[in-house]
């Protein structure tokens, strides 16, 4: 298999030079729109990395980004999250840019600087799991986000004074938290895809608990399962807590739960012998999770089908 070669942009200078673009009129921050980009030849051919943040809206983009583990087109409006040295690829279709429209904001970390956004950036999960969960806006939403963008570019298109950066970052922060609101919204609407990735977890727990990695392993980790999912453990946790109430550690105790009923009622196994079987050490340890989950230990259980 070809590996493909990775190309770095270190500089929003260098990002706006590589589109055919005027240099920016400042050097750490930058709205970009998407129907003054000229595509580089080897857009499809290449990694890119870029050494500062991109968030970005794309609408009618002839082509397909790989973002994480996943493909996403850009019929709708789709937003992106990308951080400093993330991996992403696109490949563009052969089509016209005519009825491409959207915007890139970029935002180099120096930016961020001495501010309080240089902390809290980091706590925002979809810089985590956006590159495996894009954020797909309903109109209303969309309108949202674009009149914040407008408000950005007002501002350091003005006279640049000791009052441009906090407002400018101001208005970032604003953007990210709308954001965040409508990643929960996106939680629950996007029943699809969730309920597929729920399928998917059940599918993963299911094969592994089948097999023998519970004796070789031992209990699957929540990284484990996310990186089985191909998404980030933040992202499974809060699309788990919001649909099912429960964490992923919880999801993963109460399928164990339910191999450990599964063994008590139909084989005659011992409690020592089940509990080595499900990957636990010591058999207590076995004995106080399924009273926790059931109220009702072991051995009670497996009586009550007696």
């Amino acid at each position: 298999m070809e590996q493909r070669t990775t190309k770095r942009i270190k500089s929003i200078t260098e990002f706006h030079r590589s589109r055919g673009l005027p240099p920016p009129e400042h050097p750490l921050i930058s709205v970009v729109d998407y129907n003054a980009v000229r595509r580089p030849d080897d857009i499809g051919e290449v990694n890119w990395v870029l050494d500062f943040y991109q968030i970005s809206l794309k609408i009618g983009i002839d082509g397909k980004l790989k973002y994480g583990q996943q493909e996403y087109d850009f019929d709708e409006g789709t937003m992106f999250f990308i951080s400093p040295n993330q991996v992403f690829r696109i490949e563009a279709g052969v089509g016209s840019q005519e009825k491409q429209s959207g915007w890139m904001l970029l935002i180099h970390p120096d930016f961020l600087w001495n501010t309080s956004l240089a902390k809290t950036i980091k706590s925002y999960d979809f810089f985590d799991y956006s590159v495996h969960e894009a954020l797909f806006l309903s109109k209303k939403e969309e309108i949202t986000i674009n009149r914040i963008i407008e408000n950005i570019e007002q501002e350091y298109h003005g006279s640049i004074d000791k009052f441009s950066q906090s407002i400018i970052i101001s208005h970032i922060e604003t953007l990210l938290n709308y954001c965040e609101r409508f990643y929960e919204r996106q939680f629950i609407t996007r029943k699809i895809t969730n309920h597929t990735i729920l399928y998917r977890l059940d599918v993963i727990l299911n094969e592994y608990f089948d097999g023998n990695h519970l004796v070789t392993k031992g209990l699957p980790t929540v990284s484990y399962i996310a990186q089985e999912l191909h998404l980030s453990p933040n992202y499974l946790s809060r699309l788990l807590s919001t649909l099912t109430g429960q964490s992923t550690q919880q999801f993963i105790h109460d399928k164990l739960v339910e191999k450990a009923k599964e063994k008590l009622s139909t084989t005659d196994l011992s409690i020592s012998e089940i509990a080595y079987e499900l990957g636990f050490e010591h058999p207590q340890s076995f004995t106080k999770l399924f009273k926790n989950k059931t109220h009702l230990s072991p051995m009670e259980f497996r009586t009550s089908f007696q």
